[in-house]
């Protein structure tokens, strides 16, 4: 028992996680200047003014950047991965990302009619980014390979499975582009 305590205790130290299941490091998150401190260690980029509130996740922190003034709420889930890519999830300045944001950077195979889908490994991981600007409303899913262009609109609970251009508005399953905003700002 005493041994799976330690254990357990250097995983949480070591891991390249943060997240609610890591109790050894989830408490830093509910002080803010703890949370900067642990979030420099183990983010690739994280801004000073960026924010990661209790309640949210992020796997593979080691290949993930959060930009300035980013705050990552409570439910949002970063599925970066650190084997095969050297940046796996990108998030520049000023991005608003809504409570349950669901972040992917693979998936999970399913090309082998003989075997089960646990059993087949994982696609090929591929960069998200969410560029500078942009809005991410709750609940929303994003798929490997999927850049977010620059002050783009995403609608809550969208499920962006392809990239979408810089000032636009998209939602819905699969998330599609509704509408320009481009036209009405002089840029």
């Amino acid at each position: 028992m005493l041994k799976e305590v330690i254990d357990k205790i250097k995983f949480w130290q070591n891991t390249d996680r943060i997240g609610p299941d890591i109790l050894g490091t989830y408490w830093r998150l509910f002080f803010k200047s703890k949370m900067l401190k642990l979030c420099k260690k183990k983010f690739k980029h994280f801004a000073d003014d960026a924010d990661f509130r209790p309640g949210a996740y992020a796997i593979g922190c080691s290949q993930i950047s959060i930009g300035r003034r980013v705050v990552i709420r409570p439910g949002t889930m970063l599925h970066g991965e650190t084997d095969t890519l050297k940046d796996s999830i990108l998030i520049e300045d000023d991005v608003l990302v809504g409570c349950g944001v669901h972040i992917y950077v693979e998936n999970h195979e399913f090309t082998k009619l003989d075997l089960p889908i646990i059993d087949q490994g994982h696609t090929q991981a591929r960069k998200v980014i969410l560029k500078k600007g942009c809005w991410i409303g709750a609940n929303v899913i994003i798929l490997p390979g999927v850049i977010i262009g620059e002050n783009t609109v995403i609608g809550a609970g969208a499920v962006v499975t392809k990239s979408i251009p810089d000032f636009s508005i998209a939602v819905g399953n699969p998330a599609r582009v509704i509408k320009s905003i481009k036209d009405q700002y002089e840029i």
